[in-house]
C-alpha cells in the first residue's frame, strides 16, 4: 500500500475537479489529517468563529441570529462542506469517506483553531467615541461582531439641546403607561400616565438609561445590566417582561434569549454560561421571584472582559468576551451587594392587587407592534441624545464616579443627567444599603462593637448576642469561626474586621473591629 507523507495533508488538495478539494486521510497519522481539516475550516467555512470554543453563526430569514457551539458532529459537517475526505481502499484506489469521529474530537480538543474571534452579534448601529455612527453586514473585523440587519438611522449632524430634549420626550411618551414606582402621574385620555412635565424619577430614569445602554452595548467595552423588579405577589403582571421585550425590539429588532433561575445556584450559573457562549445580543433572566440573587459569573462578566467560566461537566475554562446586554426581572427580588453595583434598578409598583387586570392601551401585542413599527424613530431618539452628549461632553457636568463603567457614564449617564434624569448611581447606592446580607453585617458589627469595642477576642469568646447574629440556627463553633474568617477585611457601618494570628502552638487567632472612615 502506498504511504503518503504528512506534507500531502498540509497541501490538503489532491483534485480541484470539484468545488471542494479532496482531502486524503492518513489513518496512520490522524493528527496531520486534523491539522489539514483545521486549516481548511479556517480558510473556507462560512460563519465559523472562535468564542473559546468553535461556534457557527446561524442565520435564518425572519429568525433571531443564533450562535451554536460546535459538537464533534458539527465539525464533521463543516469538514464535508469545505473538502471531500477520501482514503485508500483495499485495492490502493482513492474513495470518498466520512471524516472519522476521532479527527473531529481531536479538532475540538486542539485549541488552536485559527478562527477569527467573535465577541458577539448586533443589529444596532456601531458607535464611536467621536459621535460617528456606521453600519456593517456580516463579520466586522474592527468590532469583532457579527452584524446583521442594522438599520440606517438618520440623525442630526450636530444635535442641539432642544433636539436632545425632544428626543427624551419621545422616549418617555412611549413608556408613559408603565407604573414606575416613584413617578409623578396624571390622568389623560382616560389613562394613568407618567407626568411629562415632571423630571423622570429613579425608576423611569433607570429604564431610559437601560434602553440607551442596550443600544450602545455592542460598542461599549463594559456596561451595567438592568434589573426590573416589582413587589412580591402583587407585582405579577406589572409589565417587567414587556419592558425588556420593548427595549430589545428597539435596540436589536429581536427578543432576548430568556431563561429562568432554576432550583439551584449551579443550575443558574450553567444557564448563564450557556447563554453567554451563544453570544446573543441580549439575555434575560426572567421571573427571579422572591429571592436574593447572587451569581459570581454575572458579576464577573459585567465588570471584566474577558473573563472565564467553567464549561459544565468539564474542568476546562471558557474565555467569555461578552457584548451581551443583560437584564433581570422578578417580584420581591433583591440582589447581593456585588451585583447591586452592576445593575441599574428600575422598580415598578402598580399600587393595586391585580396589576394584570389594568387597562393597558392596545394590549401587550399592540404595544409591541407599535414598538416594532416605530423602531427607527425610537432608535433615532436615543442616538440623538447619545450624539448630543458626545459632541458636547466638555460642557456637560459629570456625575459621581462609577467604577468599571467610566465610558458608559460619559456616553449615557452624564447626558441623561444634563437632561434632568435622576442619577442611577445614587439608586444603586440605595439598593446596596437595602441588601439583606449587608444589613445583617451592619447589625453584626454594631453588636460586636457594643459588646467588645476594639479589643481582640477569640471567636469562642464572642458574646451570646454576637454569636446569635452569626449563627441563629446554632450550627456550632466551626460555623462561627468560618463565618468570622470570611468577614475579615470586610468594611461596613464604619468598621473593618481584622484578624490577629495565633501566638505559639496552642494559641488562638483573635479578631477585632477597627473604626475606619467611610
Amino acid at each position: 500500500m502506498n504511504v503518503v507523507s504528512p506534507s500531502a495533508f498540509a497541501a490538503a488538495a489532491l483534485s480541484r475537479a470539484h468545488d471542494r478539494p479532496d482531502l486524503l486521510l492518513d489513518f496512520g497519522d490522524l493528527p496531520a489529517s486534523m491539522r489539514a481539516v483545521r486549516d481548511l475550516i479556517a480558510e473556507r467555512a462560512e460563519r465559523v468563529f472562535s468564542r473559546g470554543v468553535p461556534v457557527r453563526v446561524m442565520v435564518s430569514p425572519g429568525e433571531p441570529i443564533r450562535i451554536l457551539p460546535a459538537t464533534h458532529n458539527n465539525v464533521t459537517e463543516w469538514a464535508h462542506e469545505v473538502c471531500r475526505p477520501t482514503k485508500f481502499d483495499k485495492h490502493g484506489l482513492i474513495e470518498a469517506t466520512t471524516l472519522p469521529d476521532r479527527v473531529a474530537k481531536m479538532y475540538l480538543d486542539h485549541g488552536d483553531w485559527r478562527l477569527r474571534p467573535l465577541d458577539g452579534v448586533t443589529s444596532s448601529p456601531l458607535l464611536a467615541d467621536d459621535g460617528s455612527v456606521r453600519s456593517a453586514e456580516g463579520y466586522d473585523e474592527k468590532s469583532r461582531l457579527w452584524c446583521q440587519n442594522i438599520p440606517h438611522v438618520p440623525l442630526p449632524g450636530n444635535p442641539s439641546r432642544a433636539d436632545a430634549d425632544a428626543a427624551l420626550r419621545i422616549i418617555r411618551a412611549m413608556f408613559a403607561t408603565f407604573p414606575f414606582a416613584d413617578a409623578a402621574r396624571i390622568t389623560a385620555y382616560d389613562a394613568d400616565l407618567v407626568d411629562p412635565d415632571q423630571p423622570p424619577g429613579d425608576a423611569e430614569s433607570a429604564l431610559i438609561a437601560g434602553l440607551m445602554t442596550a443600544i450602545c452595548r455592542p460598542s461599549l467595552w463594559l456596561a451595567p445590566g438592568l434589573l426590573i423588579s416589582a413587589p412580591d405577589v402583587s407585582g405579577a403582571g406589572s409589565g417587567k417582561g414587556l419592558l425588556t421585550q420593548a427595549i430589545c425590539q428597539i435596540a436589536f429588532g429581536a427578543p432576548p434569549a430568556t431563561f429562568t433561575a432554576g432550583h439551584a445556584k449551579e443550575e443558574l450559573d450553567k444557564r448563564i454560561t450557556s447563554a453567554l457562549v451563544q453570544a446573543g445580543p441580549a439575555i434575560l433572566l426572567d421571573n427571579a421571584n422572591a429571592m436574593s440573587l447572587k451569581s459570581d459569573i454575572l458579576a464577573s462578566v459585567i465588570t471584566e472582559r474577558p473573563t472565564e467560566a467553567r464549561k459544565f461537566g468539564e474542568t476546562k475554562m471558557l474565555p467569555l468576551n461578552s457584548t451581551a446586554w443583560i437584564a433581570i426581572t422578578g417580584n420581591g427580588l433583591s440582589v447581593s451587594e456585588d451585583l447591586a453595583r452592576r445593575f441599574l434598578a428600575c422598580e415598578l409598583d402598580p399600587k393595586c392587587d391585580d396589576p394584570e387586570a389594568r387597562d393597558f392601551p392596545d394590549g401587550r401585542d399592540g404595544f409591541l407592534a407599535t414598538i416594532k413599527a416605530r423602531r427607527g424613530e425610537l432608535l433615532a431618539a436615543a442616538l440623538t441624545i447619545w450624539r448630543w452628549g458626545r459632541l458636547n461632553e466638555a460642557t456637560i457636568a459629570k456625575g459621581k464616579p462609577f467604577g468599571s463603567f467610566e465610558t458608559w457614564a460619559r456616553w449615557i449617564r452624564d447626558p441623561l443627567l444634563a437632561l434632568g434624569c435622576a442619577d442611577p448611581v445614587e439608586a444603586i447606592a440605595r439598593a446596596k444599603a437595602r441588601d439583606p446580607r449587608r444589613l445583617k453585617l451592619i447589625e453584626l458589627f454594631e453588636q460586636w462593637w457594643a459588646d467588645h469595642h476594639n479589643y481582640p477576642i477569640p471567636a469562642a469568646r464572642l458574646s451570646e448576642g454576637v454569636k446569635g447574629i452569626i449563627d441563629p440556627q446554632n450550627r456550632g463553633r466551626n460555623y462561627i469561626v468560618a463565618t468570622v474568617n470570611a468577614y475579615v477585611g470586610t468594611r461596613a457601618a464604619g468598621f473593618v474586621l481584622t484578624r490577629q494570628d495565633a501566638e505559639g502552638r496552642w494559641g488562638h487567632a483573635t479578631y477585632a473591629l477597627q473604626k475606619v472612615e467611610s
